[in-house]
């Protein structure tokens, strides 16, 4: 048998605790976002023999994830976790994605730790156009876990 990478356009989307949602289907057409980057610290010792810095590694760094789908009549809206928004309080969730092989068992995790949604965006509107409504939300989060099954 052979081996082939793997094809990125099979996931799914689960928030909440244990993926409960109020939500009956939570469907992407995509997800953007799921990197990490430690920051670099640059440091000179004022006793080093050597005109360079010594670089280490600092604080990791997290992208925002920015989700994306087709909207849909009487399939609720993202605007519903981001209306949970007030001053000082927000309702974090746990969010996992999953990329899935052809018997749509995960082969890739990546979970999304205290996330909340920072930004929404409707689709937009045009007189002369015949493409799909699409609604995005930018998710912030504390952490970002990756696991290979």
């Amino acid at each position: 048998m052979a081996d082939y990478p793997l094809t990125k356009f099979h996931f799914q989307v689960e928030w909440g605790e244990g993926g409960n949602t109020d939500e009956p289907d939570l469907r992407f057409t995509e997800v953007s976002g799921l990197d990490k980057e430690i920051e670099m610290i640059e440091y000179r010792d004022g006793f080093n023999p050597e005109y360079s810095k010594v670089k280490m590694p600092g604080m990791v760094k997290y992208s925002n994830v920015t989700l994306k789908r087709g909207m849909f009549k009487g399939l609720g809206s993202f605007g519903d976790w981001y209306k949970t928004i007030v001053m000082n309080k927000v309702e974090r969730r746990t969010v996992t994605i999953k990329l899935l092989n052809e018997e749509h068992q995960p082969v890739v995790t990546w979970q999304l730790n205290n996330a909340w949604p920072v930004k929404i965006q409707s689709t937009d509107l045009k007189g002369d156009g015949n493409e799909v409504a699409i609604e995005t939300m930018e998710l912030a989060h504390e952490g970002l876990t990756t696991e290979f099954l």
